[in-house]
C-alpha cells in the first residue's frame, strides 16, 4: 500500500522494520507519522547531521512535490522536519484520493485552491506539483538537489482533465480516464526532463521513474495492468509488489541496458548515498547500494532476501524473495507457499512440498527478519 512502501523508501527500511507498515495503526485506526529520529533519504542529503561526510557547499537542496502519506499537520511525520526544504501537495493519503481538491500543503501552511471554490475544476492537484517541480529545478540548478516528485496520477478517482486521443474509444468511462491519467504522467516525465536540458544539467543528474506499488486497476476497466502477474496493489504476490524501475544518466548507466537484478526501495537510500558520497549511512537500514549495477562496474547477489508484509485485518501476510524463489504465508506461523518465478512468473503452482530445502531456508530467514511494531500489533493464533 502507499504510506508502507513510501516509508521504505524514504527510510531504507523494509516493512519488517519500518516506521509505517500499514495505511492505518491498528490500535486507534489513526495514522502514524514518522518521529524525529527516523532518518530519512532528504535528511542524509542535506549533510549537517553527517559531519565529515561532506563538507556544506556539496548539500544538497531538498523538495518533495506530490503525496506525501507519513505524518499529518501538526505531527513530527512532516516533510520538512525530515530533510526537505520545500514541500507542496499531499500529507494525506485520503485526501489525495480527489484531484480537484480545495487545498494543497505548501510547507506547513494550508494553501487554498481557489479555482477550485464553489464545484468548480479549473486547478488540477498533479499539475499544481508539477509547476513547482519545474520551478524548483530552476531556482536549485547552480547547486546538487534532490528532487522526489510524486503526483498522484493514477490514483483513486479516475479523474483527468481530458481524455486526449482516448475520448473516442469504445472502453468505460473510467477506462478512458485512466488512460488519459497514465499519458498526463508520462508527459510531467517529459516536461521534467526537458526542463533539465534546458538548465544543462541532463548529463550530472540521475532520474529514476517507478510507481509504489502494483496497479489498482480492474480488467472490468479494459485494463490488465499487471500483465502475467498475480493479483494487484494490496497484496504479496508479484502484480502487488512488481514495479519497474528506469533510471537514466547519460553517460553512467547505459542506454538500452536491462537488469535483472531484483531490488527494492529500502535501496534506494543506500544507493544515493553511495552515489552522494554520503557515508555513516543509519545502521536500521536494511538495503544495500545498488550503484555497482546501475554504473555496471559489478555484479551483485541476486539471490539475497528481500521482504514484503501486508495487514489483512489484524492478520499478516508475508512475502520474501530469493533469487528465482518467492515465498508467501498467511500468518506468523502460517504454511510457506513456495513459487519458482522464473518457471512461473504467474505464482500459479505451489512447489513447496518439492523444494524443502529452499522453503527450510526461507523460514529461517523470516523467523529472525521483523521486529515487532506496537502500532501495528500482529494477532497471534491461541495455542493449546
Amino acid at each position: 500500500m502507499c504510506a508502507p512502501s513510501r516509508s521504505v523508501l524514504m527510510t531504507g527500511q523494509h516493512t519488517g522494520h519500518t516506521r509505517i507498515r500499514a495505511n492505518m495503526s491498528f490500535l486507534d485506526g489513526g495514522r502514524v507519522a514518522l518521529r524525529p529520529e527516523d532518518r530519512t533519504v532528504a535528511t542524509m542529503l542535506k549533510g549537517p547531521e553527517w559531519q565529515g561526510a561532506f563538507d556544506e557547499d556539496r548539500a544538497y537542496a531538498t523538495g518533495l512535490f506530490g503525496k506525501w502519506g507519513l505524518g499529518e499537520p501538526g505531527t513530527t511525520g512532516l516533510p520538512n522536519d525530515h530533510g526537505f526544504d520545500e514541500f507542496y501537495g499531499f500529507l494525506n493519503q485520503q485526501h489525495a484520493h480527489k484531484h480537484y481538491v480545495q487545498y494543497l500543503w505548501r510547507n506547513k501552511t494550508k494553501e487554498v485552491l481557489h479555482g477550485n471554490r464553489n464545484g468548480q475544476r479549473r486547478e488540477y492537484a498533479s499539475d499544481l506539483m508539477l509547476r513547482e517541480a519545474l520551478h524548483f529545478i530552476d531556482r536549485r540548478r547552480y547547486q546538487p538537489f534532490f528532487l522526489y516528485f510524486s503526483p498522484t496520477v493514477p490514483h483513486a478517482a479516475f479523474e483527468a482533465p481530458d481524455l486526449g486521443p482516448y475520448a473516442d474509444k469504445p472502453w468505460p468511462d473510467e477506462g478512458k480516464h485512466y488512460a488519459a491519467m497514465v499519458t498526463r504522467f508520462d508527459s510531467y516525465v517529459g516536461q521534467l526532463m526537458a526542463k533539465l536540458r534546458e538548465c544543462g544539467l541532463e548529463q550530472n543528474t540521475l532520474v529514476f521513474v517507478t510507481s509504489d506499488n502494483g496497479g489498482g486497476v480492474s480488467a472490468s476497466q479494459g485494463f490488465l495492468s499487471m500483465g502475467p502477474y498475480r493479483d494487484k496493489k494490496g497484496s504479496p504476490y508479484e502484480g502487488g509488489l512488481r514495479v519497474p524501475m528506469i533510471a537514466r544518466w547519460p553517460g553512467k548507466v547505459k542506454a538500452g541496458s536491462v537488469s535483472n537484478l531484483p531490488w527494492a526501495f529500502q535501496d534506494v537510500l543506500p544507493t544515493l548515498a553511495d552515489l552522494a558520497e554520503v557515508r555513516g549511512i543509519p545502521p536500521n537500514v536494511d538495503g544495500i547500494s545498488i550503484a555497482p549495477t546501475l554504473l555496471g562496474t559489478a555484479s551483485q547477489d541476486a539471490d539475497r532476501p528481500l521482504y514484503w508484509e501486508q495487514f489483512n485485518g489484524r492478520g499478516i501476510q508475508q512475502s520474501v524473495r530469493m533469487g528465482r524463489w518467492k515465498g508467501i504465508r498467511n500468518g506468523l506461523d502460517g504454511k510457506l507457499a513456495l513459487y519458482d518465478l522464473q518457471q512461473d512468473p504467474g505464482e500459479q503452482t505451489d512447489i513447496a512440498a518439492r523444494m524443502p530445502e529452499v522453503v527450510a531456508r526461507m523460514t529461517e530467514y523470516l523467523a529472525v527478519c521483523r521486529t515487532e511494531s506496537t502500532d501495528y500489533p500482529v494477532l497471534r493464533p491461541r495455542r493449546g
